[in-house]
């Protein structure tokens, strides 16, 4: 009982403040007894039968799984929180690594059963983490013979100029994040030696150019960063026995003005085409701090309002120069 109320009852508040004063939760001994609306009540019911098939599982309950594992629930999939929240895809230096969404899930389902799977959505929605986890289980079980990680060398909005030290130093800052997730995921002391063999290979997109990669699995990163044509060099790179994972945020391309994004085009063309998959996250996948969930969905209302206002600026303007004619 303390492991499904939480500590202090932690878990308990957390599911009456999601519900509010539609239900009522009363716990005695080890019984629970919940009322409230017919359609309110059984959803607590079986929100607290996810709970405990949750930790029959293993799982640690925690705030942040009970607000997951009732969105769940009140979604249109009949998705159940304790398969989704239990799938482990890597169990590494004393952690397991999980989907936390339903999205997530699919996510990772579709790199099992795709060849190259396109994970598409804002920041903080694991698209990289998971990827990066999958490469590295693929390594472990020996499905593949290496790990290539890369992603476009392009500056966040900001002009560096020239930076000190060796090519390698040049763009060590361009593939830190990269290197950030691996650390989470493979002892830190074998990391040089497996870079050293070729195993796994951190390296910026142009050094893709020319290559054949077999027996891989490959993560192209940030490929909103990419150009139409950056993007076709780099999935034409696809070798025998290889899976590739494309990942990026198409709202935050740091391209120069008017130059298109790879990641935009390649949606058209690739769309349909029989083992490629596209899969789209959103502000719910989210597992970052509370606020980068609203700090997402502001920002995408900024959005759709700017549109209407753009195009109503440019028939005005069409207009004026009409009339002068």
């Amino acid at each position: 009982m303390v492991s499904l109320l939480g500590s202090r009852d932690e878990l308990l508040h957390a599911i009456e403040q999601a519900f509010g004063d539609d239900i009522d939760i009363h716990v005695r001994g080890n019984e629970i007894t919940v009322t409230g609306p017919e359609g309110e009540t059984a959803l607590v019911s079986r929100l607290f039968t996810e709970m405990l098939e949750l930790l029959k599982g293993g799982t640690q309950l925690t705030p942040d799984a009970v607000e997951r594992s009732l969105a769940m629930l009140r979604g249109e999939s009949d998705a159940r929180p304790a398969e989704v929240l239990t799938l482990d895809v890597l169990s590494s230096r004393g952690r397991t690594i999980r989907p936390k969404t339903l999205n997530q899930r699919r996510y990772v389902d579709a790199i099992d059963k795709h060849t190259i799977v396109f994970g598409i959505g804002p920041a903080g929605t694991g698209k990289t983490y998971l990827a990066m986890a999958k490469a590295v289980r693929a390594l472990q079980d020996k499905k593949v013979n290496r790990i290539i990680l890369t992603r476009p060398a392009v500056e966040a909005g900001e002009r560096l100029g020239f930076l000190p030290g060796t090519l390698y130093e040049k763009i060590d800052p361009y593939l830190r994040p990269l290197y950030d997730a691996l650390h989470d995921m493979v002892d830190p002391d074998s990391i040089p030696r497996l870079m050293a063999a070729g195993t796994i290979e951190v390296a910026p997109l142009a050094y893709m150019r020319g290559r054949t990669l077999n027996d891989s699995f490959i993560i192209l990163d940030e490929a909103q960063n990419t150009s139409p044509e950056q993007m076709k060099m780099f999935l034409t790179r696809l070798g025998f026995g290889s899976k590739v994972v494309v990942t990026g945020d198409v709202t935050q391309v740091d391209l120069p003005n008017g130059q298109q994004s790879g990641l935009r085009v390649v949606q058209g063309i690739l769309e349909g085409v029989e083992d490629i998959h596209f899969c789209h996250l959103d502000s719910r996948d989210v597992v970052r701090h509370k606020l980068v969930t609203d700090i997402v969905d502001a920002y995408n209302r900024y959005d759709e309002e700017q549109v209407p206002a753009f195009k109503q600026g440019a028939a005005g303007r069409g207009g004026a120069r009409k009339r002068g004619r």
